[in-house]
Protein backbone atom coordinates (compact mmCIF):
# COMPACT_ATOMS: atom_id res chain seq x y z
CA UNK A 1 0.00 0.00 0.00
CA UNK A 2 1.48 3.28 -1.02
CA UNK A 3 -0.70 6.68 0.06
CA UNK A 4 -0.50 9.67 -0.92
CA UNK A 5 -1.67 13.01 0.41
CA UNK A 6 -3.30 15.83 -1.92
CA UNK A 7 -5.81 18.92 -0.98
CA UNK A 8 -9.69 17.58 -0.99
CA UNK A 9 -11.12 18.56 -4.67
CA UNK A 10 -14.68 18.49 -5.67
CA UNK A 11 -13.99 15.08 -7.97
CA UNK A 12 -13.22 13.46 -4.05
CA UNK A 13 -17.07 14.62 -3.16
CA UNK A 14 -18.91 10.87 -3.88
CA UNK A 15 -15.77 8.87 -2.23
CA UNK A 16 -16.23 11.28 1.21
CA UNK A 17 -19.60 10.95 1.74
CA UNK A 18 -19.59 7.20 1.56
CA UNK A 19 -16.25 7.04 3.62
CA UNK A 20 -18.25 9.09 6.12
CA UNK A 21 -21.45 7.01 6.05
CA UNK A 22 -19.60 4.07 6.82
CA UNK A 23 -18.55 5.53 9.60
CA UNK A 24 -21.34 7.34 10.77
CA UNK A 25 -22.02 5.50 13.85
CA UNK A 26 -19.00 8.14 15.22
CA UNK A 27 -19.37 10.84 13.98
CA UNK A 28 -22.07 13.11 12.43
CA UNK A 29 -24.03 12.35 8.69
CA UNK A 30 -23.37 14.78 6.14
CA UNK A 31 -24.78 15.39 2.98
CA UNK A 32 -23.35 16.83 -0.57
CA UNK A 33 -24.37 20.12 0.47
CA UNK A 34 -23.20 20.43 4.06
CA UNK A 35 -19.97 18.57 3.01
CA UNK A 36 -19.39 21.61 0.20
CA UNK A 37 -20.21 23.89 2.65
CA UNK A 38 -17.99 22.71 5.57
CA UNK A 39 -15.14 22.12 2.85
CA UNK A 40 -15.28 25.71 2.06
CA UNK A 41 -14.71 26.53 5.56
CA UNK A 42 -11.90 24.26 6.34
CA UNK A 43 -8.60 25.75 6.82
CA UNK A 44 -7.66 21.92 6.41
CA UNK A 45 -9.13 19.31 3.78
CA UNK A 46 -7.16 16.77 2.49
CA UNK A 47 -7.67 13.14 1.16
CA UNK A 48 -5.46 10.23 1.35
CA UNK A 49 -5.31 7.97 -1.46
CA UNK A 50 -4.39 4.56 -2.26
CA UNK A 51 -4.07 3.64 -6.06
CA UNK A 52 -6.60 6.42 -7.39
CA UNK A 53 -8.59 5.51 -4.81
CA UNK A 54 -9.78 7.73 -1.53
CA UNK A 55 -9.36 5.97 1.24
CA UNK A 56 -9.67 8.61 4.05
CA UNK A 57 -10.23 11.88 4.43
CA UNK A 58 -9.60 15.15 7.09
CA UNK A 59 -11.71 18.13 7.98
CA UNK A 60 -10.17 20.96 10.15
CA UNK A 61 -11.39 24.78 10.99
CA UNK A 62 -8.86 27.49 12.36
CA UNK A 63 -9.69 29.23 15.31
CA UNK A 64 -12.02 32.17 14.53
CA UNK A 65 -13.81 29.97 11.85
CA UNK A 66 -17.89 30.70 11.20
CA UNK A 67 -18.52 26.72 12.09
CA UNK A 68 -21.65 26.34 13.82
CA UNK A 69 -20.43 22.81 15.74
CA UNK A 70 -21.09 23.18 19.34
CA UNK A 71 -18.10 21.34 19.85
CA UNK A 72 -15.76 23.83 18.08
CA UNK A 73 -17.91 26.46 19.63
CA UNK A 74 -17.11 24.87 22.63
CA UNK A 75 -13.18 25.05 22.08
CA UNK A 76 -13.59 28.57 20.55
CA UNK A 77 -14.98 29.73 24.18
CA UNK A 78 -11.97 28.69 25.78
CA UNK A 79 -9.29 28.31 23.84
CA UNK A 80 -7.26 30.72 21.00
CA UNK A 81 -5.13 29.54 18.43
CA UNK A 82 -6.15 26.27 17.63
CA UNK A 83 -6.65 23.91 14.61
CA UNK A 84 -10.09 21.97 15.87
CA UNK A 85 -10.27 18.68 14.16
CA UNK A 86 -13.20 17.92 12.68
CA UNK A 87 -13.73 14.32 11.24
CA UNK A 88 -10.89 12.04 9.92
CA UNK A 89 -12.01 9.46 8.52
CA UNK A 90 -9.85 5.82 7.18
CA UNK A 91 -11.66 3.34 5.15
CA UNK A 92 -12.07 -0.16 7.17
CA UNK A 93 -9.47 -1.62 5.02
CA UNK A 94 -6.65 1.16 5.70
CA UNK A 95 -7.46 1.14 9.24
CA UNK A 96 -4.19 0.47 11.43
CA UNK A 97 -1.99 1.25 8.15
CA UNK A 98 -0.60 4.81 9.90
CA UNK A 99 -3.10 6.97 7.50
CA UNK A 100 -4.86 8.02 10.51
CA UNK A 101 -1.34 8.72 12.05
CA UNK A 102 -0.37 10.52 9.51
CA UNK A 103 -3.56 12.87 8.74
CA UNK A 104 -2.55 14.04 12.94
CA UNK A 105 0.63 14.86 11.74
CA UNK A 106 0.07 17.06 9.10
CA UNK A 107 -2.62 18.56 10.96
CA UNK A 108 -0.46 18.85 13.59
CA UNK A 109 2.34 20.51 11.50
CA UNK A 110 -0.27 22.31 9.44
CA UNK A 111 -1.41 24.50 12.65
CA UNK A 112 2.48 25.12 13.78
CA UNK A 113 3.12 26.59 10.75
CA UNK A 114 0.11 28.45 10.85
CA UNK A 115 1.37 29.60 14.75
CA UNK A 116 -1.59 28.08 16.30
CA UNK A 117 -0.71 26.62 20.01
CA UNK A 118 -3.41 23.46 19.73
CA UNK A 119 -4.47 20.82 18.03
CA UNK A 120 -8.43 20.15 19.17
CA UNK A 121 -11.42 17.34 18.65
CA UNK A 122 -13.52 15.69 20.44
CA UNK A 123 -13.94 12.04 21.08
CA UNK A 124 -16.85 9.96 22.12
CA UNK A 125 -16.71 8.31 25.69
CA UNK A 126 -20.65 7.90 25.78
CA UNK A 127 -20.90 5.38 24.16
CA UNK A 128 -17.28 4.34 24.47
CA UNK A 129 -15.12 4.98 21.41
CA UNK A 130 -12.29 3.37 23.20
CA UNK A 131 -10.19 3.12 20.16
CA UNK A 132 -10.17 6.62 19.50
CA UNK A 133 -9.45 7.57 22.82
CA UNK A 134 -6.30 5.43 23.30
CA UNK A 135 -5.29 6.54 19.60
CA UNK A 136 -5.65 10.70 21.14
CA UNK A 137 -3.90 9.26 24.41
CA UNK A 138 -0.82 8.07 22.47
CA UNK A 139 -0.52 11.09 20.04
CA UNK A 140 -0.30 13.60 23.11
CA UNK A 141 -3.67 14.51 23.05
CA UNK A 142 -5.51 14.95 27.02
CA UNK A 143 -8.81 15.90 28.54
CA UNK A 144 -9.54 19.03 29.56
CA UNK A 145 -13.74 18.49 29.71
CA UNK A 146 -17.08 17.07 28.66
CA UNK A 147 -19.56 17.85 27.28
CA UNK A 148 -23.31 15.74 26.58
CA UNK A 149 -24.48 16.58 22.71
CA UNK A 150 -27.68 15.39 20.93
CA UNK A 151 -29.58 11.85 22.05
CA UNK A 152 -27.56 12.06 25.55
CA UNK A 153 -24.01 11.22 24.14
CA UNK A 154 -20.57 12.59 25.70
CA UNK A 155 -17.66 13.73 24.64
CA UNK A 156 -14.38 14.42 25.62
CA UNK A 157 -12.85 17.32 24.76
CA UNK A 158 -9.30 16.77 24.09
CA UNK A 159 -6.32 19.22 23.52
CA UNK A 160 -2.67 18.23 22.39
CA UNK A 161 0.26 21.05 22.83
CA UNK A 162 1.45 21.47 18.91
CA UNK A 163 4.77 22.02 20.25
CA UNK A 164 5.19 19.41 22.30
CA UNK A 165 8.03 16.63 21.41
CA UNK A 166 6.19 13.49 19.82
Amino acid sequence: MTVTFRPFAERDHDAVLHLNAESVAVLSPLNAERLRALRMLACLHEVAEDADVVVGFLLAFADGAPYDSINYQWFARRFKRFVYIDRVVVSAACRGAGVGRAFYRRALDYAAAAGCMWLVCEVDVEPPNAGSLAFHQRLGFVEVGRQTVGGGKVVSMQICDVDAPR
